[in-house]
């Protein structure tokens, strides 16, 4: 070996020996909880829990016309949502415009909801769970559950605990009145161990967004060295044919053997994770990009027929609408057409002629020449109606809605866009930096091949033997580490 590589080998096992030390317990944190992570996901309000703290809708009640809502809203296009559901027994109108912000109005008289006391959070409450005893806990800007951005529109947060078996508590935003999070016990109890470790998501680093994302982006940079030099130095040192003098493949013993072993065993599957790792906080990697925002929206208005503010409806429609057990009503534009979704307590959906009340329905062809407009410039070029999740459209916790139709384009960005095909409801979008990340990121980090993810519990069998190998290589380290730190 020349002096030069000689001094290369020796500057690799310092750098990876001192660096180890300092991230070996990292690694043992974030094995440790992701496997807490695979039974307990941090919390979050599915669509099926929002649905279930809905009342069923009173037409009866509604004097407010969406028209009028829109006027109230003072929005010059038409916005990205405009649904109407129950608050406290009383219709509103939810209206959510194309910048973010999130309105809501009393359906009956028109009234602005907002700045919700913690008295009336009690009744959102009582109405949205009959049969408890609800109980005020406080009114906070943010907690360790409401972190994230997403909760800006809504702050302060009126907290409320409703005393059941669960543990359940709801928060209640004091500007539009909406639930927009429950917890319960099991899950704040097991996300400490869980997200909040894995992702580093304690309240006071995770409010500040950009510290946090450079924190994750600089340890999980950190360990992919650790990774990538711990594995070369583990097979340059492995010896299964000329063996060392006691016969063994590893010149070490103890820890250190099994630190070795471990490594070259499980070291690739360690490195994958902390790159994926580091690979979901949007480092600038050279496949990002997508569209323009404003080219987007100018697709969705074309797939819309519509861009202006405006919703006529007959009044006269309301009554009828009572035989669909409500839960919920959007009020959209379709291919020029105003028409009313409507789901129901079941989560089906009925798709309703705005002008007529007669139900509406969609050929997979009408839905594919509809969807032409979705990409300005770019054409279609390849349509699938999908019946089942594949390695595209899955989740693992909660099922993707079926069928649907995904329809692909030829512009630069190599844009995928998904459609409900019972709804014409655009579901997704997937430009070729997506389906990139979906490899790189989704399969390399939670294991979600099609195949593995149709046999549980043999996904799960894989995952905690592959995290047992990651705990005894980081577990050992730590080991190694601290009697080198004790000995100097």
């Amino acid at each position: 070996m020349s002096p030069a590589l000689r001094s290369l080998q020796r500057w690799l096992v310092s750098s990876h020996r001192w660096l180890a030390i300092a991230t070996c317990l990292l690694f043992v944190a974030w094995f440790a909880s992701g496997l807490v992570m695979i039974y307990v996901p941090f919390p979050a309000l599915t669509g099926a829990e929002r649905l279930a703290h809905l009342e069923r809708i009173d037409w009866q009640a509604v004097k407010v016309l969406p028209q009028q809502a829109l006027e109230l809203a003072g929005v010059q296009e038409f916005p990205r949502e405009l649904r109407l559901e129950m608050m406290a027994g009383e219709p509103v109108w939810r209206i959510r415009e194309r910048r973010g912000w999130e309105y809501s109005f009393s359906a009956v008289d028109g009234e602005l909801v907002s700045g919700l006391r913690a008295e009336d959070a009690l009744r959102v409450v009582n109405a949205a769970a009959p049969g408890v005893q609800p109980r005020f806990i406080e009114t906070l800007e943010r907690d360790q559950w409401t972190v994230a951005s997403t909760f800006d529109q809504h702050r302060p947060l009126h907290r409320i605990a409703l005393d059941d078996d669960a543990g359940t508590e709801l928060y209640v935003s004091s500007r539009t009145g909406e639930i927009v999070l429950d917890t319960t016990w099991r899950e704040r109890f097991w996300n400490w161990p869980g997200a909040v470790l894995h992702w580093f998501y304690f309240e006071e680093l995770r409010g500040r967004r950009e510290l946090w994302r450079q924190v994750i982006l600089w340890t999980s940079g950190v360990g992919i060295y650790v990774a990538v030099t711990g594995l070369w130095l583990g097979i340059d040192r492995l010896r299964l044919r000329k063996r060392y003098p006691t016969g063994k493949v590893t010149p070490y013993r103890g820890w250190m053997a099994w630190h070795h072993l471990a490594g070259v065993a499980g070291g690739v599957f360690l490195l994958t994770w902390v790159f994926s790792g580091w690979l979901s906080v949007s480092p600038p990697v050279p496949w990002a990009g997508e569209p323009d925002a404003r080219l987007i929206q100018q697709g969705l208005d074309a797939y819309a027929g519509n861009s202006d503010a405006r919703f006529a409806l007959n009044p006269a429609l309301l009554p009828s609408l009572e035989r669909l057990d409500a839960r919920e009503a959007r009020f959209e534009w379709l291919a020029g057409r105003p028409r009313i979704v409507i789901t129901d307590a079941q989560s089906g959906r009925t798709v309703l002629d705005a002008d007529t009340g007669a139900p509406v329905t969609y050929s997979q062809e009408q839905l594919i020449e509809n969807a032409r407009l979705l990409v300005p410039g770019a054409n279609l070029h390849e349509a699938t109606l999908l019946t089942s999740e594949d390695a595209y459209w899955y989740s693992r916790r909660v099922p993707r809605r079926l069928p649907v139709l995904r329809v692909k384009f030829d512009d630069e960005h190599a844009t995928w866009i998904h459609i409900d095909a019972a709804t014409g409801a655009v579901l997704g979008r997937m430009h070729a930096g997506d389906r990139v990340n979906r490899w790189l990121f989704d399969a390399l980090h939670s294991f979600d091949f099609a195949w593995l993810r149709a046999h549980r519990p043999a996904w799960d069998i894989v995952m905690w033997v592959l995290s047992i190998a990651g705990l005894v290589i980081s577990v050992s380290g730590v080991v190694i580490g601290w009697r080198r730190l004790r000995a100097r």
